[in-house]
């Protein structure tokens, strides 16, 4: 323990002396998250403001006094769109969905036809198309409204319409609605930990065999375990670092919200932080022991960059598989380092109690992988200084 507990704070020196490469880890760590999550939120609150102002941009609504009518007396406030409202749409530079009424509306509505109305939108065009279901929801309520009073008019209840009564109960909490915007955190998190331990792993192992001094390390009498253990604790508390303070970085980020809901539902704080740390233990220890194995066989820190490409695109991309898979969170994802820590920490998000039974699979194959990596690393050490 002596020897590795030297190894272990040299190698710690080592990469905290490096504050250049330090600093490129640590501001797309720290800043990227939160800013991502203010850029959503003020998405969110444009859209929340958009819904506020009760707007309608319309073409020939003078040709339907009706609708108009029955448009305005919803609160809502009608704008002439420009003549150009097609070349705009495409072209982004108009936010708003078009409300096209023909010229016979009235004509028709009398002779007890179906005018058609359209709705013309860009789907290229996100915001335009946010927009498209209120005016939807409009046009429903006015057939609806019509159909009762034609009804009425012939004598035969309004009740025939609606033979049944719905109601709509959400299950999910303010939380769990929340982490629907907010899934993206945990990505960042994970991603913290693996570029938190990138560099020193590589550096410790195919760095130091570039530099040649790797070779006058292991003709130390310590034991080659203990080396391999101070470099792996280095590696391990460096990327537990950086997901620390990623982690905290989106406390603060909470002030930035620009959406009022997403704010009042949005609950990250102490707990969440401790939470979120705790679950990156079994997969800082595996992924870094993991990349010191790949690159403990490279000549060169490239060839050891090249080699992490792998790991580096697999623990991306894992996050990536539950929102691809329709049929929700399977019970093999706990077992996939990177996927586990995602699944928790989203059930995190939401507020929901993690059981052992969720938590014991990440830390088995967390720290059985570092075994597995650990052992190869030694061996392949003993075998370059017998060569």
């Amino acid at each position: 323990m002596k020897h590795a507990w030297i190894v272990f704070a040299k190698e710690l020196a080592d990469a905290l002396r490096d504050r250049r490469t330090l600093l490129r880890i640590l501001i797309p760590a720290v800043l990227m998250g939160p800013l991502l999550l203010a850029a959503l939120s003020g998405l969110i609150a444009s859209f929340e403001a958009r819904a506020e102002r009760r707007e309608l941009m319309a073409v020939g609504i003078d040709n339907a006094p009706t609708l108009k009518n029955f448009i305005e007396r919803q609160t809502y406030t009608i704008k002439a769109a420009p003549s150009d409202y097609e070349a705009r749409l495409r072209a982004t530079t108009l936010l708003e969905p078009v409300l096209v009424v023909p010229a016979d509306f009235e004509a028709k509505l009398l002779q007890g036809e179906a005018p058609t109305v359209e709705i013309v939108g860009d789907s290229a065009n996100q915001r335009a198309s946010a927009g498209i279901g209120a005016i939807k929801g409009l046009l429903w309520s006015f057939n609806r409204e019509r159909s009762a009073l034609n009804l009425a008019m012939r004598g035969v209840s309004i009740e025939l319409l609606e033979p049944i009564d719905i109601e709509e109960r959400d299950l999910a909490s303010a939380q769990a609605r929340a982490a629907r915007l907010t899934s993206i955190i945990p990505m960042f998190i994970i991603m913290a930990v693996l570029y938190g331990a990138l560099t020193a792993a590589l550096d410790s192992t195919a760095g130091e065999r570039e530099r040649g001094s790797l070779e006058p390390l292991l003709m130390n009498p310590a034991p080659h375990g203990a080396i391999v253990a101070g470099k792996w604790g280095a590696v391990a508390l460096l990327g537990m670092a950086v997901a620390l303070l990623a982690s905290l970085s989106f406390v603060p980020a909470q002030w930035l919200l620009q959406s009022d809901s997403l704010q009042a539902m949005f609950q990250f704080g102490t707990g969440e932080v401790l939470a979120f740390w705790l679950l990156q233990i079994p997969l800082a220890a595996g992924l870094s022991a993991l990349l010191m194995a790949l690159a403990i066989r490279s000549k060169t820190f490239k060839e050891a960059q090249a080699s992490s490409t792998l790991v580096i695109t697999a623990v991306s991309l894992a996050p990536m598989v539950s929102l691809l898979n329709p049929g929700g969170d399977a019970p093999w994802y706990l077992w996939v380092p990177g996927l586990a820590q995602n699944t928790l920490m989203l059930a995190v998000l939401k507020g929901e109690a993690l059981r052992w039974s969720q938590v014991l699979p990440g830390v088995v194959i967390g720290f059985g992988l570092a075994a597995v990596a650990l052992v190869y690393v030694a061996r392949s050490m003993r075998a370059a200084v017998a060569r």
